[in-house]
Formats: structure tokens, sequence, C-alpha cells
């Protein structure tokens, strides 16, 4: 369809509309458009616009090449020629200029991987004041689910969002216990102690009694006879946890039930030490079953009254007797938890009071950093007793590889290979490796579900961490706040803070983030601001 030009301009503008239209048909096409053809209008070229292609072809080119090499440590230098006219110069500089190198070098891109998104989000990380919680969800009716009816199936990889806060919530329980030990670490030998004070973590939670654990180092005779007067070096007790007990009815109702708590530090006294290194294996008291053996060490601070204090095992099942005689009728849970020395003790706890009573709640054990209590024997007795343990781990902590070796190393959450191995129990290579299983004095074995962190996933850790840092409680707490899952990297929504952490591992931390901090003003002595042993619960 055709319009006639008459009829839409007015007659004293139409030899102008015909002159222009001529002249723009005349006109050189755009250079890079593949599409336009050459014009025969043209006759002559036009040297700038030639000049133009040229320059633009060569900016082209040289982008292709930066964005080609992004595997070298510093791009390579770009020289073009300077247009005559600046427009298209202008035009590639802009280019340049718009695009996003972070994500082209990758020294820059490790670097936002390695340091928080924004420099605010370091700084609420690194200050006390500026804490997010998460809602507390309710568990209702699956809070047996949580607390390990099912040997936590399904909810660790991933971790369940619920289940961290569970974890990270016992955690600082264990951490109540550290400062309630560290701010009064004495103990009279010649009274029974007073009742001491120890802030928990959670407002809901109530103690109810303090526990104490022996140590008892035995000399030889002739010790005695020399220097009598050294019978504080062969027993001494120590202030190692407490008992609690939920007492707030809007957390019962979220739990589902009424929680019992009990928390137990790690090692922390010469003496305690001293029988962690009595590390050869032996027979369970109240077991008939003699195959059953845990480690010497730890079942003596278990048992061993003190001179003014009953041992432990009494304490614990006196207790638990007691409360649940209190809240008779409700939903009852009793949770063990401990971290390194704590880890093992809870273990011994759990199969105590396991037995102590008819109709005993269910009862589950969160251990952190733990070392091997038992050998095959003592795992069989706590899943006949149907007790629960999660222990969580850290792939580089030594602590959790010993003691004992590697004949007797299992656990129950490998149904499979324990099937296998009774088949292979039947031949007669089965019955010698089952003799040697259970007469070895040093064939010990891991208990319960396993949950492993690893401290190269925290992109605030430095990878070669010593020790020390990765057996920290607060380490273990950091890296369980940051889990996803075996095979995601940590995650960016972590809300637990750092703190605590920076101040007690400065060493073992990225200088990025310890710089970072110094340059925020916000270290302790700088804010004249406390800092507590046991942080609020990231999930709270």
């Amino acid at each position: 369809m055709q319009i006639g030009v008459g009829h839409t301009l007015p007659a004293q503008n139409l030899h102008v509309f015909q002159a222009r239209r001529a002249s723009f048909k005349c006109r050189q096409p755009s250079p890079l458009n593949p599409l336009t053809k050459p014009n025969p209008c043209s006759q002559k070229p036009l040297s700038s616009a030639c000049f133009s292609t040229e320059s633009t072809r060569q900016h082209l080119s040289n982008l292709e090449k930066l964005l080609q090499k992004t595997n070298e440590a510093e791009p390579e230098q770009v020289i073009t020629k300077p247009p005559i006219n600046g427009s298209i110069g202008n035009k590639g500089k802009g280019l340049l200029e718009g695009l996003n190198l972070s994500r082209i070098w990758p020294e820059t891109k490790a670097a936002e991987e390695m340091s928080p998104r924004h420099l605010n989000r370091l700084q609420r990380l690194l200050s006390k004041s500026n804490m997010e919680y998460s809602p507390r969800n309710s568990l209702g009716s699956r809070w047996r689910e949580y607390h390990g009816c099912n040997d936590w199936s399904g909810l660790l990889d991933p971790l369940d969002e619920n289940l961290r806060r569970e974890v990270v919530r016992y955690g600082e329980f264990v951490q109540a216990a550290y400062h309630g030990f560290h701010s009064n670490p004495a103990m009279s030998t010649n009274q029974a102690p007073l009742p001491r004070h120890v802030a928990l973590p959670d407002r809901s939670y109530k103690l109810t009694k303090s526990l104490y654990a022996t140590s008892s180092i035995g000399l030889p005779d002739w010790v005695d006879d020399v220097a009598p007067d050294l019978g504080w070096m062969t027993q001494r007790s120590s202030w190692i946890g407490y008992v609690a007990v939920c007492d707030d009815r809007r957390e019962i109702q979220r739990m589902g039930r009424r929680d019992i708590v009990i928390a137990l530090r790690g090692t922390a006294t010469c003496m305690e030490w001293a029988e962690n290194l009595r590390a050869q294996l032996v027979r369970i008291p109240e077991s008939d079953n003699p195959t059953q053996k845990v480690e010497c060490g730890f079942l003596s601070l278990h048992k061993t009254p003190g001179a003014h204090v009953p041992s432990l095992a009494e304490s614990v099942v006196e207790e638990v007797k007691r409360l649940m005689e209190t809240y008779k009728g409700e939903s009852l849970s009793i949770t063990i938890t401990g971290h390194s020395l704590g880890a093992a003790l809870s273990l011994l706890v759990a199969d105590e009071i396991s037995s102590c009573a008819p109709h005993v709640p269910p009862i589950a054990v969160f251990s952190f950093g733990g070392p091997r209590v038992g050998n095959k024997g003592f795992v069989n007795r706590l899943n006949e007793k149907n007790v629960k343990v999660l222990r969580i781990v850290n792939n580089q902590d030594l602590i959790t590889r010993v003691p004992g070796i590697f004949i007797g190393e299992g656990s129950n959450q490998q149904q499979q290979q324990e099937d296998l191995q009774k088949k292979q129990r039947n031949d007669g290579f089965g019955k010698v490796f089952n003799m040697i299983d259970n007469n070895n004095p040093w064939a010990y074995s891991h208990v319960g579900t396993e949950l492993r962190v690893d401290t190269k996933m925290s992109p605030y850790i430095k990878p070669d961490a010593d020790m020390a840092c990765c057996h920290d409680l607060e380490a273990y707490l950091h890296l369980v706040d940051g889990f996803l899952s075996s095979n995601c990297p940590f995650r960016s929504s972590a809300k637990r803070s750092l703190v605590k952490l920076v101040n007690d591992q400065r060493s073992n931390m990225k200088q990025l983030y310890t710089h970072k901090s110094l340059s925020l003003n916000l270290e302790r002595d700088r804010l004249r601001v406390p800092i507590p042993s046991c942080l609020p619960s990231p999930s709270r």
C-alpha cells in the first residue's frame, strides 16, 4: 500500500521533503551491518568511516582476547589506535568500564568467596550487639525425630534447619559448663562445695543440680610411705557440669515435651589429663557380658566418689529419678551433651541412667569432638538400651581418632557393613577376627550417628588451623552453623557471631578478617564490652 506524499504534507513543504529523501537514499550504509549491500549512489569511499570500522573491529578483537584470558594472574595490556573522532573510542571505554572485572579475574573472585559479600555483613558478624535470629520453629509431634528416634535419618545431609538450631543450642549448654568451671575452678578439700551459679544460655531452663567428677590416680605404696602428704595428688574432685530442666510453658509447648539437659565440660585439670592417658579397656562392673569394655580413665572419672561429693554416676541417677518423680505423667526427654572429655562421659552417663528406672524417658546424646570410649561390645550395649547418639565430628580434629586402633572401628549407622561382618564371622577367619576384637585391649569403636564438618569449609578459618582450633568448641558451633551438606560450601546466611572465634583463635583466622576486625574497631578492649563464654543461639 502506497501513501502519497502530497496527501500528508502541505504543498509548500513538499520540495523540502523530497530533497531530504533523495539525500537519505544515497547515504553510506552502516559498515557493521552484514545485511546491508553497497549503495551504487556512493561513488567515493569515506575515509573516516572506514577508519572507524577498523577501530571498532580492533576494539572487539581486543575485548574477545581479554575475555578468553581469565586464567592469567594479570590482564594483557591492550593497545589500540586512537580514533579520529572520539565517538567510538568513548563507546569502547564505556563498555570496558561497564564490565564487572571482579567476575573475570580469578584472584578477585577468590577474595569474594573468602570474604562476606559486603563490609556491613562482616561488621554484623563481628558485632555482638547486631545479632540476627531466625524464628523458633515448633517441633511439636516431630520432637522424637529430632531427638534421634530414627537415628536422625534424612536430617543430616542436607542438615535440617531445626536440627541445626538444636545442635547449636545444646553446644551452648556445654559452653555454659566451661564458663561455670573457669569462673571458680578452686574446690575445697575439707568441706562440701557450696551451690554454684551458672549462667544458662537459655532462660527457659533452670539449673537443678551441680555435678562433680573425681580423678583418682593410684601411686605406688612406697610413695605413701615416703611422702604421706601427697594424697591430694592421687585424688581430686572438680565441678564438671550440671543438670537443668525446661521450666517455661511456652518452650515446653514448642518443643513438644519437657526436656532435661545434662551438660558436661571437657578436660580442664592436670588430674583429668592424667585420667585421659589411662587408655586400656576394662570391663564394665555392672555388665554380665565380659566383652563389654570401656576406657579405664573415663570409667574412673565416672564411678569414683570424692571426699565430700558423690560420684558422677550416683549424682546423675539420683537427680534423674527425682525429676522423673516430680514431673510424673508429663512427656519427658533426657538430653546429654558434652565436649571432648564431657562427650566421653556423656556416653557413660547415658548408659548409667538408661537402666536406673523401669520407664526412663527417651535418651539422646549430642557429643562434640568426642574420643572413642569403648569397644564393639559397649556399642552393642548402648544400642540394646536404645540410647541415641549424634556425634558432631570435625574432619581435622585428631581427638576424635583416639584412643585405640582401627581394628575395632565401626558404628551402628553402617547396618549393611555390620550384616556383612556377621556373615564373615561364621567362617574360620571371622572367628579369629572376633576373638581379636574381643580380647585386644586397644580395639575401640565409635558409637552412634555421625555429623561430619570440616574446618576447610569455613571461609574465615585458615585451612591449616592448628589442632587446638580444630578441637575448640566455638569452632565446632561455627562450623555447624554454616554447614549445609557434605557437597555444599559454607552457607552465606550463617548468623553466628565471630567475636569469640576471632578473639580466641586469632592466629588461626584468615588475615582478611583479623585486619578488618581491627579496622572496624570491634575488639573487646576498644568496645569495652565483655564477651560471654556462651553466645546466643543463631537460630533463636
